[in-house]
C-alpha cells in the first residue's frame, strides 16, 4: 500500500525535471496522475509535437503499473486550465492533489528586461499557479459544501530566487515571492473547505539551472541535486498524511528546512504623536540594527 492510494494528482510542468520526478514519486506511491506539459523549451519556446516528454512520462508510469494521461493545457490560460481540473475529474471522478510546477525563464538584469519578458515569466509561473488552485478550490469547495469529505492537497513550487532574490533574474524572482506569499494567502482561505496548501523552493539540476548554477550529474556518487531527492518532500505534502498548511519548504539532496517569510522587526515608538522627518533616519537605523540581518540575495 503507497501513500497516496486512490489519490487523483495533476502535476503540471511534468514532462521534464521536477515535474516528471513528482509525477513518477506519486504513481510509486499509488497515485492516478494527470501528466500536465505544454511541451516548451527552456524560455518557454515552441511547443513540441504531440509525442513529447508528457507522453514519454505517461508510458513510464504505465511501465510500472500505474495509470497516468496527458494533458497539454496551457496552465496559464483561464480555460485551459479550468478543462485541466475538469479532465481528471471527468476522467476519475475527483481531484485530490494539485502540484503547480510548470514554469520558465527569461533571465535578464532588470534594467536591461523587456516588457515581453516581465509579463511572458509572470504570466506561466504566478497565473499559472494561480488559474489550476482557482478551478480546483472550486471543485473542493462544492464538494465541502455538500456534505462530501474532502482532503485537498495543493502543492506551490517557489524558488530560493522568490525568498531571497536573484540577480539577473528579476521577473522570476518577484514571480516565485508572489506564489510563496499566495501560499499563506490561499492557506488561510481554504482550510475551511478540507483544502491544504503548501509550498516548496527546491533546489535541484533541471533544465533552468543547469549551466547557470549547476553542471552534469555526476556519475558514481551521490548526485544532491537530483530533482528526485525532492519529490519525497512534495508527494507527502500531497498526500493525506500531511497535517501542515500555509508553509514553504526548502529542499535539496537528503536536506529540507521551512523559510519562514517577512518578520516584523523591532518597533521603534515615539508614543502618542506624529514622527517628525528629522527623527525618521534615526529610527530606520535603530530599527534595521534591533532586527535580524535578512538572508543576502543570490550572486551579490
Amino acid at each position: 500500500m503507497g501513500s497516496c492510494d486512490g489519490r487523483v494528482v495533476i502535476v503540471t510542468g511534468a514532462g521534464r525535471g521536477l515535474g516528471r520526478a513528482h509525477a513518477l514519486a506519486f504513481a510509486a506511491e499509488g497515485a492516478r496522475i494527470v501528466v500536465n506539459d505544454l511541451g516548451v523549451g527552456r524560455e518557454g519556446q515552441g511547443a513540441e509535437a504531440s509525442e513529447g516528454p508528457a507522453h514519454e512520462v505517461v508510458a513510464a508510469i504505465e511501465d510500472l503499473g500505474g495509470e497516468a494521461i496527458v494533458d497539454s493545457a496551457d496552465v496559464a490560460d483561464w480555460d485551459q486550465a479550468g478543462a485541466l481540473v475538469a479532465r481528471a475529474v471527468d476522467t476519475w471522478g475527483r481531484l485530490d492533489t494539485l502540484v503547480c510546477n510548470a514554469g520558465f525563464l527569461r533571465d535578464r538584469m532588470l534594467a536591461n528586461m523587456s516588457e515581453e519578458e516581465w509579463d511572458s515569466v509572470t504570466r506561466v509561473h504566478l497565473k499559472g499557479h494561480f488559474a489550476p488552485a482557482r478551478h480546483a478550490i472550486t471543485h473542493w469547495r462544492d464538494r465541502s459544501k455538500a456534505g462530501m469529505e474532502v482532503a485537498g492537497r495543493v502543492v506551490m513550487t517557489s524558488s530560493g530566487a522568490g525568498l531571497m532574490g536573484s540577480i539577473g533574474q528579476g521577473n522570476y524572482a518577484a514571480a516565485k515571492a508572489g506564489i510563496a506569499l499566495m501560499v499563506v494567502q490561499a492557506a488561510a482561505e481554504w482550510g475551511r473547505y478540507g483544502v491544504l496548501v503548501n509550498g516548496v523552493a527546491p533546489d535541484a539540476r533541471t533544465r533552468m539551472t543547469e549551466g547557470l548554477f549547476y553542471g552534469e550529474a555526476p556519475v558514481e556518487s551521490w548526485d544532491e541535486k537530483d530533482p528526485a531527492n525532492v519529490s519525497p518532500l512534495v508527494v507527502w505534502l500531497g498526500s493525506s498524511a500531511c497535517d501542515v498548511t500555509g508553509r514553504v519548504f526548502e529542499a535539496t539532496g537528503g536536506q529540507l528546512n521551512v523559510c519562514d517569510g517577512w518578520q516584523h522587526g523591532s518597533v521603534i515608538s515615539v508614543g502618542e504623536r506624529r514622527f517628525a522627518v528629522e527623527e525618521v533616519g534615526d529610527a530606520v537605523h535603530r530599527s534595521i540594527s534591533e532586527s535580524p540581518d535578512p538572508a543576502p540575495v543570490f550572486g551579490v
